[in-house]
């Protein structure tokens, strides 16, 4: 059976970040958490009742949150600088007294112990393929700009492919803020992609590949933009996952079979077509096909944190964003069909390279039992002089505001 465990927000920030309050935010994080159970009269509880107090007016990572609802003890979290205190671990009965505390009303007793976030046991975030500092930050409206910009950095995965990371970030960063002062969801925005993604196969099919290109570019733009928005506003659903996920899992292989067809109306049309589709298709979901294998049969993350090289090949694996530069490459030259070859090829070397690590992975498995991400032993901070932690990693740019509230 499950224990609940209890949260009381303390307080509201003044300002918003993307278009949310501090308190609205605790709450969407919180409400992900099934064993939590938000509490607003500490007088229900009952006396051994584990509860966590945060401040609202602090921008806290959520995996410092789920860390601090981990540790099993008593408790004051404070800032690095000035030792304010932003969370507490209590019991039912201290609660009240806490919350005086946590508003800076009284002093932190004597008698429970001090914590700052390096004392917490932070883990890679497996969904973002990333390992960043964990920050808890003052809500203030002359760092709000900074703060809502930390947010969306922090929204962005570590690892991903070359056009994700560093093409769109600050297009999308931009993308996102109309969003939000228009009010649009996720949803939306995902529901635009597959429109484009439809018409950019269309386009390809009938051998238009200009329009389809500026299409599919589009729609690779918006499949960016609709999951920074769910992450910074806390508004993911399951249905908008689904389509999010299944829209990028079945489109690209139809685009590529697409141009192949509308070479046909082209000068340029392949003879071998059908072999070609035919390894296409092998070589996609040969790829997809070793993803799964290494996470659900030898990890539980995904291949490419496991060793720097698979990191470094996710930038340029065969996936769409690579791929579409081999095809707009190939347009540009006035050779559509060489691209189409070239995605080919390079489909089957990247999942023949994925096979080749799987074995490899296999392999070290037997010998040495459970596999570890690369990430897992790496600081963000202390480690920034390695390659691949300053591609893979980010330094928070706002630790200043942190430091400057603390002694304020």
């Amino acid at each position: 059976m499950t224990t609940t465990f209890y949260v009381h927000i303390v307080g509201n920030s003044k300002v918003n970040l993307w278009g949310m309050s501090g308190r609205t935010r605790l709450e969407r994080m919180l409400r992900a958490i099934k064993t939590v159970t938000i509490v607003e009269n500490l007088s229900q509880l009952a006396e051994t009742d584990s509860v966590l107090l945060l401040r609202a007016d602090y921008l806290f990572d959520a995996r410092v949150i789920e860390a601090l609802i981990a540790l099993d003890k008593q408790m004051v979290l404070v800032t690095s600088a000035g030792e304010v205190p932003v969370a507490i671990r209590t019991s039912g009965k201290g609660a009240g007294t806490m919350r005086e505390v946590l508003g800076e009303k009284q002093a932190v007793p004597d008698d429970l112990p001090l914590y700052v976030l390096k004392d917490l046991s932070i883990r890679v975030q497996q969904n973002l393929k990333k390992k960043d500092p964990p920050y808890v930050l003052p809500v203030l409206r002359c760092n709000q700009t900074a703060l809502e910009t930390e947010l969306f950095a922090a929204s962005y995965k570590g690892v991903t492919d070359l056009v994700t990371k560093w093409l769109w970030p600050w297009p999308a960063f931009l993308a996102t803020r109309l969003c939000v002062q228009l009010g649009f969801k996720p949803n939306h925005v995902t529901l635009l992609s597959l429109v484009l993604a439809v018409l950019a196969g269309v386009a390809f099919w009938y051998g238009t590949f200009g329009i389809g290109l500026i299409m599919a570019w589009l729609m690779t733009f918006l499949d960016t933009v609709d999951g920074k928005l769910a992450r910074v506003t806390l508004t993911s659903s399951k249905m908008g996952d689904v389509l999010d996920h299944g829209l990028d899992i079945i489109h690209p292989p139809l685009w590529y079979l697409a141009w192949g067809v509308g070479l046909a109306t082209t000068t340029v049309p392949l003879t071998d077509l059908e072999l070609l589709v035919w390894l296409m298709f092998i070589g996609y979901i040969g790829g997809r096909l070793c993803e799964g294998a290494f996470q659900f049969g030898l990890a539980s993350f995904d291949i490419f944190i496991w060793r720097k090289v698979d990191s470094f090949h996710r930038l340029i694996t065969a996936r769409r964003n690579p791929n579409l530069i081999l095809l707009t490459g190939g347009w540009m030259a006035g050779r559509p069909d060489i691209g189409f070859i070239l995605v080919v090829i390079w489909h089957l070397l990247s999942t023949l390279f994925l096979v080749c690590r799987l074995f490899i992975a296999w392999r070290s498995r037997s010998r040495d039992g459970v596999l570890h991400s690369w990430m897992e032993g790496i600081d963000p901070v202390r480690d920034r002089q390695q390659f691949a932690v300053r591609v893979f990693t980010r330094q928070p740019r706002v630790w200043q505001y942190a430091e400057s509230a603390s002694n304020s």
